[in-house]
């Protein structure tokens, strides 16, 4: 009986597993520039940490996390998502103590959520993401916001929307939260059970509900916006001059709320408009969090960081017809004629990959004739071609498969030969 892979997992095969690497090579390329570094964490943790993290009232832990126990009788989950388990290793290890402040981290790796598997999104997936824990500067909101965007556009995505809101401070929050209750209390009953338990614990979430996305009351809930106090209007001016200063155009939608409940202040999504990407757009999103540091148990921290998923990245790409170029070719391909042609090609193919090339030789005993069709295939800049009588000589032929030029080597001298040529 075969084995099927798990639903809503992948396998990501050679010949496409190359878009995925030059995404994650430009990520760390862009992270290296704005000087956030790696870290990596575990990939599953205590299960308080996401309730505590990201919020018990999120559809995350209530309906997606795989949790279990260990042998020890320890609730453990896989993580959902990486700013929790940031946020823990940056108080568990001390990092608000560093020289170096603001703390700017990276992580990219797979996460890992129950939920109905769609085009782009799995229940095992990729995510790359950034945090800036211990500035409570609009700019590096900017900052924050600016490389996701660079990101998205030095792959070659035009078609993208930034949409930003303001979720105020605890004061506003507060404001807000009341004005929620008021609206939707004497009808919540015509919610979905989700909804009627959020009424109470976080109102706010109510407007992230796909669910009774569509309810009347939904278009006409007070907007966050109006509930502002002053420090949290001037830092969200703030915040807009900034993005005009760095050139990025963006909306403002004060119904954005992002789906975890640790945000406050800046919150933003990008989306993509490419014809036919789907229903749900949202290709990045973000925002502030201060008070996370806290709820794990660190001092005051003010953070900001966004996440995206390398899959939804990749059907962005595709919905724009844009083409990775990921097979750049092999430098050399070595064929042989004879036995002891063969026998040599091997110690030859050793020195040219420690010389720096990217090479490869026949080893099914192939004629000469495939072995070039095996090279072509390859994409091979060059091929070698190594018979009894070149070696008896200490020759070797090399043809450019490009122009179609030959020159026969001192075969003591080919990798000096092949490395003045700079391939």
């Amino acid at each position: 009986m075969s084995i099927s892979i798990p639903r809503g997992t992948q396998d990501i095969l050679p010949g496409e597993v190359e878009k995925w690497q030059l995404i994650e090579s430009k990520a760390r390329e862009l992270c290296e520039k704005y000087q956030y570094h790696e870290i990596r964490t575990p990939i599953f943790e205590h299960t308080e940490l996401f309730l505590r993290g990201v919020g018990d009232t999120t559809d995350i832990v209530q309906k997606e996390m795989y949790t279990f126990k260990d042998r020890g009788d320890r609730d453990l989950t896989l993580r959902p998502e990486g700013t929790a388990s940031t946020v823990r290793a940056f108080v568990d290890k001390k990092m608000f103590g560093n020289a170096n402040q603001p703390v700017k981290l990276y992580y990219m790796g797979p996460m890992f959520r129950y939920e109905r598997p769609q085009a782009g999104r799995f229940r095992q997936f990729v995510q790359f993401g950034i945090e800036a824990l211990g500035s409570n500067d609009p700019a590096i909101d900017a900052e924050v916001i600016s490389l996701a965007v660079n990101l998205y556009k030095e792959m070659g995505l035009k078609k993208l929307k930034l949409v930003i809101n303001s979720l105020g401070d605890k004061e506003s929050r507060h404001a807000h939260r009341e004005a929620l209750v008021r609206h939707f209390q004497p009808r919540i009953g015509e919610f979905c059970n989700d909804c009627q338990k959020r009424l109470d614990k976080n109102p706010l979430r109510i407007l992230d509900c796909k669910q009774d996305h569509d309810h009347e009351l939904m278009k006409t809930a007070p907007s966050i916006i109006d509930y502002l106090n002053d420090y949290s209007k001037s830092y969200f001016d703030k915040l807009q001059q900034y993005l005009q200063l760095l050139t990025i155009p963006f909306e403002v939608d004060p119904n954005l709320v992002r789906g975890l409940d640790y945000y406050n202040h800046t919150a933003f999504e990008i989306m993509s408009d490419a014809e036919g990407f789907g229903a749900i757009t949202t290709l990045c999103g973000g925002g502030r969090y201060n008070g996370l540091v806290e709820e794990i148990g660190g001092p005051e921290t003010p953070g900001i960081g966004f996440a995206l998923s390398i899959e939804r990245f990749i059907a962005a790409l595709n919905a724009e017809g844009i083409e990775l170029n990921t097979n750049q070719g092999i430098d050399c391909y070595l064929v042989s004629l004879g036995e002891e042609a063969k026998d040599y090609t091997v110690g030859l193919l050793q020195e040219l990959r420690m010389a720096g090339f990217s090479a490869e030789r026949d080893y099914l005993d192939r004629k000469i004739k495939a072995q070039f069709k095996a090279a072509d295939r390859l994409k091979a800049k060059y091929v070698a071609v190594l018979g009894e009588d070149e070696l008896q000589n200490n020759k070797i032929n090399l043809k450019n498969m490009s122009t179609g030029e030959q020159v026969e080597i001192e075969l003591a001298l080919f990798i000096k030969y092949f490395q003045e040529l700079q391939v």
